[in-house]
């Protein structure tokens, strides 16, 4: 895989150590990437010692408190990278938000919690990413949304978190043909169950046995599909939903 030189790579939801987030910020950081990533609820603290992390891998790092469901949430993400890094030519869509709704708890602030993050904040994402790099010089961009599976399997007492993630994949199909002839891919990646920051001994324990491999799947494993995504290597692949879940086995 070559290396992306210094490219800049939007990266939303990295708000603490173990996180999805967290891992892709560090595997393109260790290509050579330049990340800039937004946060929400966490520790202030770790925030300043993870950006010095990302500093002694050699490029630039910028970061941003933000709630998503705001609803100029995109704008005021790009307005602050281009002001802190430049414009990127990496997005990934790692936030969501997720609760459990089965159809007795399902309600209207439920729905609309969902949405506003899950669909609304990252679809505008993409296509402020979209608008902005047909005003730029750069040659190609990489768009890459996270899913949960919700194409492969019902997930009950999910109900607000599979319809909200599930539109995701259908945005990304459509999304990715109006986008090619700008030399932009879009693809989403279902990482399946990922051992980080939501997982509990008792999940991993009922878990385990349906991973052939033997092991629950990492947020490095995750980490290392978007990079594969975000390279020159990937420029053929677009309107994908990649799931990389390491064989689990449902039902």
């Amino acid at each position: 895989m070559s290396h992306i030189q210094k490219k800049i790579a939007l990266i939303t939801g990295a708000s603490s150590q173990g996180e999805i987030g967290t891992a892709i910020c560090r595997k393109l950081a260790s290509q050579g990437i330049n990340i800039f990533f937004t946060h929400w609820n966490s520790d202030e603290v770790w925030i300043e010692k993870f950006q010095q992390e990302i500093l002694r891998m050699g490029v630039r790092c910028g970061a941003m408190k933000i709630d998503l469901s705001d609803a100029n949430a995109a704008f005021i993400i790009y307005e602050e990278i281009l002001a802190k890094l430049g414009y990127p030519s990496i997005l990934i869509n790692n936030a969501a938000h997720s609760t459990s709704n089965d159809y007795l708890s399902l309600d209207a602030k439920s729905l609309d919690d969902h949405y506003a993050v899950n669909m609304r904040s990252n679809f505008l994402l993409c296509v402020e990413f979209a608008r902005r790099f047909k005003k730029s010089n750069l040659e190609s961009g990489r768009i890459i949304n996270m899913t949960s599976g919700q194409d492969l399997a019902p997930m009950p007492g999910e109900l607000a978190y599979v319809a909200t993630k599930g539109a995701i994949s259908a945005f990304t199909r459509s999304l990715s043909q109006e986008l090619a002839p700008l030399g932009i891919t879009v693809n989403a990646v279902n990482p399946g169950p990922t051992d980080s920051t939501w997982m509990t001994d008792e999940i991993r324990n009922f878990l385990l046995p349906r991973f052939p491999m033997g092991r629950i799947g990492t947020p490095d494993d995750v980490a290392r599909v978007i990079a594969f995504l975000a390279s020159d290597e990937a420029e053929w692949i677009t309107g994908q939903i990649i799931h990389s879940e390491g064989g689990f086995v449902r039902g």
